[in-house]
């Protein structure tokens, strides 16, 4: 487990329903991360802002945005994450990409569908959770709406393994009148796993008049806010493995969670 995790949020505003022009907006900004950085993160459906056009606007699952995801995790060495509206076996997906710089990458399909939104209804509910690795680091992806339901982010334990990750990162669209919520909910889904907890939101207003304030931010292991912002910009932060380790040690209260198993 690498000891420092550096880790970069890009907090942007989106091209409504224009991938071409999202992917070039991000290219420009995924230069300016600074080098060495090991994984960059951009917000939910980062290549058309949160679309219920999913007939028009869907990519075939491992095509055009996986591609160029894969190409600019070649050319920084970092792991590069964000979600993409997908079409795969004749469902719609918001699937979250993790690729690797070796070009093999990993999936998570949004679990909780914004029902307000009507995204229940376009779109193909995921199923499973999906613990990926980083530099050691064992990594929780999340998207959007799911903060909200603490169950399915909840650190599961077992006699090996007191905790099952040690960052847990959400991408979201996450609307203006409700960002008090988001802030709250990272702050209590790190404190309550005893994690590093990211949250990486989007700027500005979409399509259908839904205005963002970003707020993307870390907080750690504590619920302690490392860093935030509420404009387009590159946001970085390092996230330390001994000072994690220390802290559970010291504060051992995963080892009296309740142990449970979600049924579907």
């Amino acid at each position: 487990m690498k000891l420092e995790l550096s880790i970069a949020l890009l907090q942007a505003d989106l091209f409504w329903e224009n991938p071409d022009a999202n992917r070039a907006s991000f290219e420009e900004m995924i230069w300016q991360v600074p080098k060495g950085t090991d994984l960059i993160i951009l917000p939910e459906m980062f290549t058309t802002g949160f679309s219920m056009q999913v007939e028009q606007h869907a990519e075939v699952a491992n095509t055009n945005t996986l591609k160029w995801m894969q190409q600019q995790a070649a050319q920084t060495g970092a792991v590069l994450m964000g979600s993409v509206m997908t079409k795969a076996q004749g469902n719609f997906y918001n699937r979250m990409y993790v690729v690797y710089p070796d070009g093999s990458f990993k999936t998570y399909d949004k679990r909780h569908l914004f029902g307000l939104a009507g995204e229940d209804k376009d779109y193909t509910a995921g199923t499973e959770r999906v613990v990926v690795e980083v530099q050691g680091w064992k990594v929780f992806p999340l998207i959007c709406y799911d903060l909200r339901f603490p169950v399915w982010a909840r650190s599961q334990h077992t006699d090996a393994q007191l905790y099952e990750y040690d960052l847990l990162v959400y991408v979201a669209n996450w609307p203006a009148p409700r960002v008090n919520a988001w802030d709250t909910l990272l702050a209590a889904r790190a404190i309550e796993n005893i994690s590093y907890c990211v949250g990486v939101n989007r700027v500005g207003e979409d399509g259908v008049g839904a205005s963002y304030v970003g707020h993307s931010a870390v907080y750690d292991y504590k619920g302690a806010q490392l860093t935030f912002s509420d404009k387009a910009e590159i946001m970085t932060a390092k996230l330390y493995a001994e000072e994690l380790k220390t802290f559970r040690e010291r504060f051992p209260f995963q080892a009296d969670a309740d142990q449970f198993r979600l049924l579907d």
